[in-house]
């Protein structure tokens, strides 16, 4: 008979993803995280005049769009290296990598002052000591119409 145990995060609700998460204005592309558990996380992102990805035409570039799925997706499984108490983020410092897009698939650009809702879930992860590597997929929303749908790999390791 096999025995294991099963180290499962509790759901966060309404959490500032900036604090665990390495980008900084103007790079953060995911501003509002209202779920995040083991699996899978909800971020919102307003699109503001200043952004750095606009197009000339006032819509939000494809690498913006794909920043934005990238950094929610991240939030999934960056959240281990983090105790479960640990709101503000302050516990650890991680740093992320795209290591490949598997696959991206952009219907349509938002434009200014739209709200993106980003869904991620995780595919697969192997995690050691203090390096994960996952796949994620992710869904982004514009009002109910899917705009971005893609599959990442991540490499996320503890910085000392």
């Amino acid at each position: 008979m096999c025995k294991f145990t099963l180290d499962m995060k509790k759901a966060r609700y309404n959490i500032d993803i900036k604090n665990f998460l390495p980008h900084r204005e103007p790079m953060l592309m995911a501003t509002v995280t209202p779920y995040l558990d083991e699996d899978s996380v909800i971020t919102h992102f307003e699109i503001k005049e200043n952004c750095i990805f606009l197009n000339p035409d006032g819509y939000l570039s494809e690498t913006g769009l794909l920043e934005n799925a990238a950094q929610a997706s991240t939030a999934i499984v960056g959240q281990r290296f983090f105790e479960d108490d640990d709101l503000e983020g302050i516990g650890n410092s991680i740093v992320g990598y795209i290591s490949a897009i598997k696959k991206a698939h952009i219907h349509e650009l938002p434009k200014v002052k739209e709200l993106l809702v980003t869904k991620a879930s995780l595919v697969s992860r192997y995690d050691t000591g203090s390096m994960s590597m996952c796949t994620v997929t992710s869904s982004t929303f514009r009002n109910d119409d899917l705009i971005v749908d893609c599959t990442f790999n991540f490499l996320i390791h503890e910085v000392k």
